[in-house]
């Protein structure tokens, strides 16, 4: 068992709620919404893993660096950690473009 995957992406979490902290982008500029945006992108992406899964397109290989554990059929514990990431700097991203773009355009004006 290794978690070398799980531990670069709870890294990786953690880094990206460090810019998110320093600029108040996501999560700290209005937490309340921002744990209801995690909550449905990470449902929303479970669900389609799910559907995925059932239907044959989604299948778990092994791998090397992953801890073998599953959650359910095909669905190892480092998904939904995974997908939680994807949620979350997709969110960092979008506000942090909006933030430079509504900047620049007010600087313009």
């Amino acid at each position: 068992m290794n978690i070398l995957y799980l531990g670069l992406l709870l890294v990786s979490i953690l880094c990206v709620g460090l810019v998110d902290a320093r600029w108040r982008l996501f999560l700290w500029a209005d937490p309340r919404r921002a744990l209801l945006v995690l909550a449905v992108g990470l449902a929303f992406l479970l669900l389609w893993d799910g559907v995925g899964i059932a239907t044959g397109i989604f299948s778990r290989e092994g791998n090397p660096i992953s801890t073998g554990i599953l959650l359910a059929p095909h669905l190892p514990v480092e998904e939904p950690v995974f997908l939680l990431f994807l949620v979350q700097v997709t969110m960092v991203l979008y506000t942090g473009s909006r933030r430079i773009l509504q900047t620049r355009a007010e600087r313009r004006s």
